[in-house]
C-alpha cells in the first residue's frame, strides 16, 4: 500500500527543517480521488464553453489535434500556434506546464516552434522593471533577515503565498527570536503574516506605494539622512553630478522630489498623505526609523506590481534600499521580494524554438482577436516590428489561465466562442476547469503524484532541496501522462525520432538527473535518490545576499546596467519612453516617479466606481487550484472583505450576499465585515472558479474577481493590472 506523505526527514531544526506540506499539500489524496476528475478523452459536441463534450477514443483525439495542427501550419504558419501561459505544474520536470520547458514546447520545437510569451501573470513588471535600475531582478535569501534590524514588508505576505514547512515561516520567526528585528508591514490588508508577528500595520491604498517612497525620500534627502558615499560610488541619477549627459538639466531624482523637475511639485509627506491614507507624521517617522536603523531589510511583494502602475512603484520602493545604503549586505535587501538558495536543477530539455517572435503574456487575447494590428512600439511585440497573424491553434496544458486567471472573463468569452477566429483548442488537465469548458478536445492527464518526477526546490531560505516522487497509485480509467500524449503525437507528424530520441519517461528521468549530478557532486546515484525520495541541502555561504560582490568591488563586479552601476536615472527608459506609442495616462519615465495609472484612487472613474478592489492569494487554493476540493472550501470560505466603516454606509452586515460590478460584469458573494482591510478598499481571494450562465446575464456567483478585471495592460511590461480595479459594492436585493 502507498500513501502520501510529507517530509519527515532531519532534525527539524533551523536549516535543516522539514519540507512539510501546506493545506492543499496535505489535501492531495482528496484531489487525486475527486469523483469529478476527467476519465477519457472527449471532442466538443456544443458552443465552446458550454461543456457539451462526449467521448471518444484516443486515437480519434491524437488524429484530430495532428491533422488540424498540419492544416493550420500550413495555411498560416508556425506563429499561428499558441502554447498558454500555466503554471498549474510547476513543481514537475517531466510533467512541467510551463510554455517554454514542457513536453508540448518540445514537440512544438520539433514541428517548427510556435509563438512564444515573455513574462508572467505573476511578476510581468518587476521582471521587466527592476533590471532597469539593478540589471536583474534580485534579493537576499529569506534566512538572511536574522542579521536585520528592522523588516519592511510592502505587500508582502509570505504566511499565505508560500506557507509551507519549506516557505518564510521559519525565517520570520527566527528574525523575531535571533535578531529582535521590528517588522513594519505596508498593506491596505492585515494579512496573515502580521497576524500578531509585525510591529506595526500601516494600511496604504493599493497602487500609491511610490508615493509613499516617495515622501519617505523627501524626509530622508530634506534631513541629510541618505547614505551620500553609497550614492555617489555605486548610483547613476540620484544627483547632477551623477546624472548622464543625454538627461535634460535637472531630470536628476533629488530635483524630482524636491519640486526642481518637470512638474515642479515636492514630494512632502503632505504631499503624499492624502494620495496614500498614511498621515503626514506616520509617514516622516518611518521615513526616519528606516534611514537610522540599519541593516534594514525593504522587500516588496508582487501584489504591488500587478498594477497599472506596478512597473513605476517596483522601482520606487527599490529606492528606499538604495537610499539609505541597504544593498548589498547582510541583513538589508535590494528592495524586490525576498530570494532562496537553490540546489543545480535540470529541466527537461525542450529544445530551441525556430519562431523568434513573442508577445506579452497578458495580451494573448488581442493576438487571437487582432493580431495583424499588433506592433512592437505599441503593443511590445519581440521578434518583429508586428504580428503577421492571428492566433489561430491554443494548447492549453494545466492550466486555467485561458479564462479563469485572465482579465475580463466576458471579453474572452466572447473571443474565444467565435470560432472563425482561433480554429483549434486542445485543453490538458485533470478537471473540468473554468478553461476546459472551451475546449474542442480535451485530453485527460496523469496528476505528478501518479507518476515519478523530480521535483526541484521552491523558497526554503537558506536550504537547497529535490524531492523525488513515486507514483502514489496507478494510472486509473483513460488517464495518461503528458509524455505519453506528446509522443503519441510525435508519430502522427512525424517526428517521433526527434521527440523521443529514443528514451522512455524514466530514461529521460535519469537523463536530466544525470545532468544535475555533475553540477553537484553531493547529489546520491539515481537508485538511492529514488529510494531516499529527498535531498537537502544547507547554502554553504550561509544567506544569498543581492549584489554583495558589486558592492564589495563595483568595478570588478558590474551590474548588467548599461553603466555597470545602479540607474536610478536609465537612459534605456528614456529612449523608451520617447518612442514607444502609449496612451493617457499611460506612461515609462527614466525616473522612479509616482503616476496614478487607470483605474487608480486618482482615476476620475472612482466617481462611478468609488471602491478600489484588489486579489489576494488563499490559503486553500494554489491560484485556482484546489479550488473544488469541499474541504478546503469549508476551511477558506469565499468572501470579500470590507471595513466597518463602509459596510454601515452601505448597510451590509457580516455574511450578507452581495454584488460587485463594474463595466467589465460583475460577481456575488457573501461580504466579510473585518477592520483588517483599510476603508475604501475591497479584497477578494483570487482564483475562484467562475460559475454563470454565459447564455444568460453572464452572473458570476461564485466570487470570481476576473469577471471585473481589465484586460488593458500596463505600459512598460504590457503586463498584468489585476490589482488595479475601481468597482461598487451593493447589497444583493
Amino acid at each position: 500500500m502507498y500513501r502520501v506523505e510529507t517530509d519527515n526527514t532531519g532534525l527539524d531544526i533551523y536549516g535543516n527543517h522539514q519540507i512539510r506540506a501546506c493545506l492543499r499539500g496535505r489535501s492531495i489524496r482528496r484531489v487525486m480521488n475527486h469523483p469529478d476528475r476527467l476519465k477519457y478523452p472527449m471532442k466538443r459536441v456544443g458552443k465552446r464553453g458550454e461543456a457539451k463534450f462526449e467521448r471518444i477514443s484516443w486515437d480519434e483525439a491524437l488524429d484530430m489535434i495532428a491533422t488540424n495542427l498540419q492544416r493550420i501550419v500550413q495555411e498560416y504558419g508556425n506563429e499561428a500556434v499558441y502554447i498558454n501561459y500555466s503554471s498549474g505544474i510547476s513543481a514537475g520536470n517531466i510533467t512541467r506546464s510551463s510554455a517554454s520547458t514542457s513536453m508540448v514546447a518540445r514537440l512544438m520545437n520539433c514541428y517548427g516552434g510556435f509563438l512564444s510569451h515573455y513574462g508572467t501573470y505573476s511578476r510581468a513588471q518587476i521582471l521587466t522593471a527592476m533590471p532597469y535600475t539593478y540589471g536583474t531582478n534580485q534579493g537576499n535569501s529569506t534566512s538572511d533577515i536574522i542579521n536585520s534590524k528592522l523588516v519592511v514588508y510592502f505587500g508582502n505576505n509570505p504566511m499565505e503565498n508560500r506557507s509551507s514547512g519549506a516557505g518564510v515561516t521559519y525565517h520570520l520567526e527566527q528574525a523575531r527570536e535571533v535578531s529582535r528585528a521590528k517588522m513594519i508591514i505596508i498593506d491596505p490588508r492585515y494579512s496573515d503574516t502580521a497576524a500578531g508577528r509585525e510591529d506595526e500595520w500601516i494600511p496604504i491604498r493599493p497602487g500609491t506605494d511610490a508615493a509613499l517612497a516617495a515622501a519617505m525620500a523627501y524626509v530622508m534627502i530634506t534631513e541629510n539622512l541618505v547614505d551620500q558615499p553609497f550614492l555617489d560610488k555605486y548610483c547613476v541619477g540620484y544627483d547632477e553630478k551623477t546624472l548622464p549627459p543625454s538627461a535634460p538639466k535637472n531630470g536628476h531624482y533629488k530635483a524630482y522630489i524636491l519640486g526642481d523637475g518637470d512638474d515642479r511639485i515636492a514630494k512632502t509627506p503632505k504631499w503624499a498623505a492624502p494620495i496614500t491614507g498614511i498621515p503626514e507624521q506616520t509617514i516622516i517617522r518611518l521615513a526616519r526609523e528606516i534611514a537610522t536603523t540599519k541593516p534594514c531589510c525593504i522587500t516588496q511583494g508582487w501584489g504591488i506590481q500587478r498594477q497599472s502602475n506596478g512597473e513605476l512603484s517596483v522601482r520606487a520602493v527599490a529606492m528606499l534600499a538604495i537610499l539609505t545604503g541597504n544593498v548589498g549586505i547582510h541583513g538589508g535587501n535590494s528592495g524586490a521580494r525576498e530570494e532562496t538558495y537553490k540546489i543545480p536543477f535540470t529541466y527537461f530539455p525542450a529544445g530551441k524554438n525556430p519562431v523568434k517572435t513573442k508577445i506579452p503574456v497578458f495580451m494573448w487575447t488581442d493576438a487571437v482577436a487582432r493580431g495583424p494590428e499588433l506592433t512592437a512600439l505599441h503593443d511590445g511585440i519581440k521578434g518583429k516590428d508586428k504580428l503577421n497573424v492571428p492566433i489561430k491553434f491554443i494548447w492549453n496544458y494545466a492550466g486555467n489561465t485561458l479564462v479563469n486567471q485572465h482579465s475580463d472573463i466576458n471579453r474572452t468569452h466572447d473571443i474565444l466562442q467565435d470560432e472563425s477566429k482561433c480554429e483549434m483548442i486542445v485543453v490538458i488537465d485533470n478537471f473540468l476547469t473554468s478553461s476546459a469548458r472551451y475546449a474542442d478536445l480535451l485530453l485527460p492527464d496523469l496528476m505528478v503524484a501518479e507518476q515519478a518526477d523530480l521535483t526541484p526546490n521552491e523558497y526554503a531560505g537558506n536550504m537547497g532541496y529535490l524531492i523525488f516522487g513515486q507514483p502514489a497509485t496507478t494510472p486509473k480509467f483513460e488517464r495518461r501522462s503528458i509524455y505519453w500524449m506528446m509522443s503519441e503525437l510525435a508519430k502522427r507528424l512525424g517526428i517521433e525520432a526527434q521527440f523521443t530520441e529514443g528514451r522512455s519517461q524514466e530514461d529521460w528521468l535519469k537523463f536530466v538527473y544525470e545532468d544535475m549530478r555533475k553540477k553537484l557532486p553531493d547529489f546520491p546515484e539515481y537508485e538511492q535518490m529514488k529510494a531516499q525520495g529527498i535531498f537537502k541541502k544547507r547554502d554553504p555561504k550561509g544567506h544569498l545576499v543581492a549584489y554583495k560582490a558589486f558592492r564589495e568591488d563595483p568595478e570588478k563586479n558590474p551590474l548588467k546596467t548599461p553603466s555597470g552601476k545602479i540607474e536610478i536615472y536609465s537612459e534605456s527608459l528614456a529612449k523608451l519612453a520617447a518612442t514607444w506609442q502609449l496612451e493617457a495616462p499611460d506612461i515609462i519615465h527614466p525616473l522612479p516617479i509616482y503616476h496614478y495609472g487607470f483605474n487608480g484612487y486618482e482615476d476620475p472613474k472612482r466617481r462611478q466606481y468609488p471602491f478600489q478592489l484588489v486579489g489576494f492569494h488563499y490559503k486553500g487554493r494554489t491560484h485556482s487550484s484546489y479550488g473544488n476540493v469541499a474541504i478546503l472550501q469549508a476551511a477558506n470560505p469565499q468572501e470579500v472583505w470590507l471595513n466597518p466603516l463602509d459596510a454601515a454606509a452601505k448597510n451590509i452586515t457580516d455574511g450578507a450576499f452581495v454584488r460587485l460590478f463594474n463595466e467589465h460584469g460583475e460577481t456575488r458573494l457573501p461580504a466579510k465585515v473585518t477592520p483588517r482591510i483599510m476603508p475604501g478598499v475591497l479584497a477578494i481571494p483570487q482564483g475562484a472558479w467562475h460559475q454563470a450562465d454565459m447564455a444568460g446575464d453572464k452572473i458570476d456567483h461564485n466570487g470570481s474577481m476576473n469577471v471585473i478585471t481589465t484586460q488593458r495592460p500596463s505600459p512598460l511590461a504590457k503586463g498584468n493590472p489585476q490589482q488595479s480595479n475601481l468597482v461598487q459594492i451593493e447589497l444583493v436585493g
